[in-house]
């Protein structure tokens, strides 16, 4: 996923992209250990993916927090 697709989405369907990945992620780690994971590149490629989503949450929060200081 590209940062600026998710850069045009809401920080709700932020979150919720964030638990299916994890759901996901942790389904490919089961599989890897069981050994019946072919594409083992999926693994690192979630992993960054919800990176970027957790920083642009982040980023997010950080702007808010900084115009609320500057209102008052």
């Amino acid at each position: 996923m590209k940062i600026h697709e998710i850069r045009e989405m809401t920080s709700d369907d932020i979150k919720k992209k964030i638990q299916e990945d994890r759901k996901d992620l942790l389904d490919l780690n089961f599989s890897h250990a069981l050994k019946q994971l072919t594409n083992t590149a999926k693994l690192k490629l979630i992993r960054k993916d919800i990176a970027k989503m957790q920083t642009v949450l982040r980023q997010r929060e950080l702007n808010s927090q900084q115009v609320q200081k500057e209102n008052k």
